[in-house]
This record gives C-alpha cells, sequence and structure tokens, in this order.
C-alpha cells in the first residue's frame, strides 16, 4: 500500500480523505442511491436495471468537471430517472 509522509507522521493513501466538490459527491450520492434501489426490483431483473445504470452514467462521463449547468441539469434529469424507476409498478427494463 503507498505511503504518504506528512511532518513525522506516516498515513496510508486509504487514511488521507479525498477532496470532492459538493457536485461531485451529488453525483456519487444519485449512483449509490440507484443501485440501492435496484435492491427493492425482482432478482430477475437487477442486472437489467445495474446495466442500465452504468450505462447512463458512462454516457454522459466525457462532461467536462467545470461545465456546472450541465452536470446541474443531468443531475436533475437523473434524480426524476430514479423517481420513476423507483415505482414499484416498474419490475424490468430493457437496455
Amino acid at each position: 500500500m503507498p505511503m504518504c509522509l506528512q511532518k513525522n507522521a506516516i498515513f496510508t493513501m486509504s487514511s488521507v480523505p479525498v477532496r470532492r466538490s459538493g457536485l461531485q459527491q451529488e453525483v456519487i450520492n444519485l449512483y449509490r442511491q440507484c443501485f440501492r434501489a435496484v435492491r427493492l426490483k425482482p432478482e430477475t431483473s437487477r442486472p437489467h436495471f445495474q446495466t442500465f445504470i452504468r450505462m447512463q452514467f458512462r454516457k454522459h462521463s466525457d462532461v467536462k468537471q467545470r461545465d456546472f449547468s450541465t452536470i446541474e441539469y443531468l443531475l436533475r434529469m437523473g434524480k426524476r430517472q430514479l423517481d420513476t424507476y423507483s415505482s414499484p409498478s416498474i419490475k424490468d427494463i430493457t437496455v
């Protein structure tokens, strides 16, 4: 494991907290919420939902970190999709 030396203290890299912007944290939280929502779906359709989530996030992975308006727009769209697909009436999804 990589080590980091800092004023007579030794830390492993995993113990050094990663600094993320509020927007980055929101994206990560949305990603986690999506996967938590998948747990409520029928076991046979969970892989379909997981694939869909990964595809949606990867589709927009080329958005620049400084493009705040686009990221905020995609976050709003993602939250709406999460609300829609979290409905108990939706049992499966096709990719």
